[in-house]
């Protein structure tokens, strides 16, 4: 399971990834963000708006945020524009930065109860666990964002952790 300074690479990681694909997004015309590109959730817009909300809905659940409206199904209209989207973004990221720095190894241990509605039924797992699988549900939409960036035309971002500037913040 994961430490606190795991868990605090990762945040910074997820911080700096979400400024690089904004960066890309901001490049690229309106239309092309609305698109559907064949992808789970279809659009660009569309898939950043549900890696959001699933952060928010995440950290509700660790620590205590409030909860997005909507299920699953309305993920993909958390924000209508990008600024909207990217105000948020820029906002929970910065949270998120601060809860990692908050925590202690206890605070990674034990079992997360909680009701998912994508399964309809009540689920229990260990903490790490879920804390890891946060930061690899927004790697993976990251992902398939870089990927409808480039076959839209844009430029896509440096992706790999190991390249992360180091900024003095490595923990």
């Amino acid at each position: 399971m994961p430490n606190p300074d795991d868990v605090l690479s990762l945040a910074r990681y997820n911080a700096w990834q979400n400024r690089e694909m904004t960066a890309a997004l901001e490049a690229l015309p309106d239309a092309a963000l609305r698109v559907d590109r064949g992808a789970f959730f279809g659009s660009i817009l569309a898939t950043i708006n549900h890696l959001l909300w699933a952060d928010m809905v995440w950290m509700s659940r660790f620590a205590h945020w409030p909860a997005p409206g909507g299920g699953l199904e309305a993920s993909t209209e958390l924000a209508p524009t990008l600024a909207a989207w990217g105000a948020e973004r820029f906002r929970a990221d910065a949270r998120l930065v601060l809860w990692a720095e908050g925590l202690r190894t206890v605070d990674l241990r034990g079992m997360l109860r909680w009701y998912s509605g994508a399964t309809g039924r009540d689920q229990v797992k260990p903490l790490g666990q879920c804390v890891l699988h946060m930061f690899n549900h927004q790697a993976h939409h990251r992902g398939q964002v870089h990927g409808m960036v480039t076959a839209a035309g844009g430029v896509g971002w440096t992706s790999d952790l190991a390249f992360m500037p180091d900024e003095g913040r490595w923990p």
